[in-house]
């Protein structure tokens, strides 16, 4: 069970200190500017962990291994960073905007999931979509 629990967890404990972090990042600063210092933290801590996780790998012969994924996944996480400043720059509030994002990111994947990954769609599965847009339109009404 625990195996099961732990990743969510993290990710819970992550994306709270993420989205309130991205929330109070300095508006005048330049975005990018703030994402090359988070990219240099997260170098480091991602350098520490493989060191400590590594039990005797050679960090080169891993990175020769490294596909297309983990290039596109950077790129993918810079449009995180990026959408995540200005979603709060332009005045969403931290209980609602993350709510949103996140719910259609759960709509999309149903989706995703099934074309690309010939995973099946139950009708709870698209019960619970129309629950979720329906919510989104419930809270992004003003």
């Amino acid at each position: 069970m625990w195996n099961l629990l732990w990743p969510v967890l993290l990710l819970v404990c992550a994306n709270t200190v993420y989205q309130v972090t991205a929330k109070s990042v300095p508006g005048g600063i330049n975005t990018y500017a703030s994402l090359l210092v988070t990219y240099l933290v997260a170098a480091t801590a991602s350098l520490v962990m493989f060191w400590c996780t590594a039990g005797g790998e050679n960090l080169t012969g891993q990175i020769k291994q490294i596909n297309w994924a983990s290039w596109l996944l950077g790129l993918a996480i810079v449009g995180l960073e990026t959408g995540s400043i200005f979603l709060y720059r332009v005045g969403w509030n931290i209980n609602v905007g993350s709510l949103v994002a996140n719910i259609a990111l759960a709509v999309v994947l149903i989706f995703v999931g099934a074309f690309f990954y010939k995973e099946g769609i139950s009708a709870k599965q698209l019960l619970g979509i129309a629950l979720c847009l329906g919510g989104l339109a419930l809270i992004s009404l003003k």
